[in-house]
């Protein structure tokens, strides 16, 4: 069967009523961890909410109050997930998310334009396609698309949009014999019902249960952002539709004033700014680490030329590399002398080397790596690595001064 939503791509709001509620669960990810939302998945007696499918993303929505959090197809039923049930056999009103529907219908009427064109004109099919949060792509099944093609096929895409051609739904049985002559890369084994052929008229009959525009004005406008190299002699090719191209747009404008005051130069002279600048920090960072290699040194003879020096040796910096720390310990002796290097913020993350005799580097070195939750590792009287919290340096500073100590008194 065909929903509403598929019948009238632009209808907002639909009376219908609950067919069933049954307890479910959503698999979900909230800020790059995954987890599980108890609820309910409600079938109804039909909806104006698209089920994810044909590359195109589910619609969200309220069914009375309810949001509906995900929406999928299990053959020809559309299950709505929600976290409080709904009583069956109640009438319910349905409420599109409609900025999230338009903005779908923009970027899938989109593809089927590019996709289109991009065969008409250089005979370049699409293997497949992502709608995306921010971009769409297009997998091409070409090696590469030249960027004169690119911009040929930019201009006669936006063409067509000018046209004003119109988008029409047609629905035809499977055995109709008009179905062979309309582009398709296969039906679900699922699928039930007629088949739905998207016919931009006069470029493009294509099978497809998507959401669409009705004319391709609605389109606004297409942008073609580039390729990328894809799977094996694929080219995925980047594009944006509509109120996208809008706030692409706008956040390009409003990085260009950051950039205008930040560089203190003109938009057309952001590039050659930002070179300069890189080109700076680097001779910048060369000249640092030269003077760090040469304050290492100075540091280690300054401490092997004090007679009140005794056999530790703690240093805290907080600029500096895992370079800067092993030049101070090779410029002293660790064979007589414990030295324990830190670099990095006061109480926060850095870099930590323990260096001297091969048994107390060994002994201590666990113990050190345990009170700067650090990660490392030794070996010939070396024991470096990553600390994620310098907090309890002063009592790794004491543990180790006091092992000194008692080495010391033993030896005595």
């Amino acid at each position: 069967m065909a929903f509403q939503c598929q019948r009238d791509c632009y209808m907002k709001e639909f009376v219908t009523s609950v067919v069933s509620c049954c307890p479910a669960e959503l698999k979900q990810e909230v800020n790059g961890k995954k987890g599980t939302l108890k609820g309910f998945n409600v079938k109804l007696q039909d909806t104006i909410l698209f089920p994810e499918g044909g590359g195109q993303p589910d619609d969200h929505g309220l069914i009375g109050d309810v949001p509906v959090l995900r929406v999928t197809r299990q053959g020809p039923e559309a299950l709505h997930f929600v976290v409080t049930p709904l009583e069956e056999g109640q009438e319910v009103h349905v409420k599109v998310d409609w900025e999230r529907r338009f903005d779908h219908m923009q970027q899938h009427s989109g593809q089927h334009l590019i996709t289109a064109l991009a065969d008409t004109m250089f005979g370049y099919k699409t293997t497949s396609w992502d709608l995306g949060r921010q971009r769409s792509t297009i997998e091409l099944d070409t090696p590469c698309v030249k960027p004169a093609q690119l911009q040929e096929l930019e201009e006669v895409v936006n063409e067509k949009i000018r046209g004003h051609i119109p988008v029409t739904v047609q629905l035809l049985s499977i055995d109709d014999p008009a179905v062979e002559k309309v582009r398709s890369r296969g039906l679900p084994e699922d699928h039930a019902g007629p088949i739905r052929i998207i016919d931009i008229e006069g470029i493009d009959a294509n099978m497809c249960c998507g959401t669409h525009v009705s004319n391709l004005s609605q389109l606004q406008v297409i942008k073609l952002l580039g390729t990328e190299k894809g799977k094996k002699n694929k080219t995925n090719l980047i594009f944006l539709a509509g109120n996208r191209v809008l706030k692409y747009a706008e956040r390009s404008y409003s990085t260009e004033r950051s950039m205008v005051s930040l560089l203190k130069t003109g938009p057309d002279e952001h590039v050659e700014a930002v070179d300069k600048l890189q080109k700076s920090v680097k001779l910048l960072q060369k000249t640092n680490l030269s003077l760090l290699r040469d304050m290492a040194v100075l540091i280690a003879q300054n401490f092997k030329n004090d007679p009140q020096r005794g056999n530790f040796f703690t240093l805290h910096k907080k600029e500096g590399d895992n370079e800067f720390m092993n030049i101070i310990a090779n410029e002293i002796n660790t064979e007589e002398t414990l030295v324990f290097l830190t670099v990095g913020e006061e109480k926060g993350p850095g870099l930590f080397l323990l260096a001297g005799p091969s048994g107390a580097v060994t002994h201590m070195g666990p113990q050190v790596l345990e009170l700067l939750q650090g990660k490392g590792a030794g070996k010939n009287g070396r024991f470096q690595g990553k600390a994620n919290s310098m907090a309890r340096r002063a009592e790794v500073e004491a543990l180790l001064k006091e092992h000194c100590k008692h080495h010391t008194s033993e030896e005595e």
